[in-house]
């Protein structure tokens, strides 16, 4: 008995702690897999492939055409894979390290030839993700405020992805958009 009241304090003490640490084990407990029961954590996700796209190359490459690109790559990566620039060609008629897009054309010209103006030159528009305030200027019912707000819309939403989202740019409407869009090329 003497050693009941003796020890009794710390056998209440152990019983206390033990008492805590079972609650404290039922709030916080471990995950046990269950036979049959798949969860989903996200680790063993696909990581996304870059997306596929096709560019039309043309002038002085060695072997002109449409070419299968990954997003990411650059002019200079399709020239490559072209066999390279003709003995001819002007290496200052094009951006090397530009950024390709899908559905673009890129245009490699012979030396002493630039770049045709009109808008009616075959498959040769003003690429309105990559163009200058300047060269917007040239569009029809375009001016310098017009093709500012067309470049910082550009800056501050990325690249457009369609014509039609030139209308979300105050001062351009339907009629304006129809004056440009045979002009320009997105993407």
């Amino acid at each position: 008995m003497m050693m009941l009241k003796r020890y009794g304090w710390m056998v209440g003490l152990i019983l206390i702690f033990l008492f805590v640490f079972a609650q404290g084990q039922e709030e916080n407990p471990v995950a046990t897999p269950v036979k049959g029961l798949e969860v989903e954590t996200g680790l063993n996700d696909e990581i996304d492939e870059p997306k596929e796209m096709k560019v039309d190359l043309k002038g002085e490459v060695v072997k002109p055409g449409v070419y299968v690109v990954k997003a990411g790559m650059r002019v200079d990566d399709v020239i490559s894979m072209a066999g390279g620039m003709t003995g001819s060609a002007d290496v200052t008629s094009i951006n090397l390290a530009q950024l390709l897009q899908d559905e673009m054309v890129i245009l490699v010209l012979p030396i002493g030839e630039s770049a045709p103006t009109s808008a009616s030159s075959a498959s040769v528009f003003l690429p309105i993700n990559q163009a200058t305030k300047e060269e917007i200027e040239g569009l029809s019912g375009i001016g310098p405020s017009k093709a500012q707000a067309i470049v910082d819309y550009r800056e501050e939403h990325g690249p457009f992805s369609s014509k039609e989202e030139l209308l979300n740019i105050s001062g351009i409407g339907e009629k304006t958009l129809e004056g440009m869009e045979d002009e320009i090329r997105i993407p």
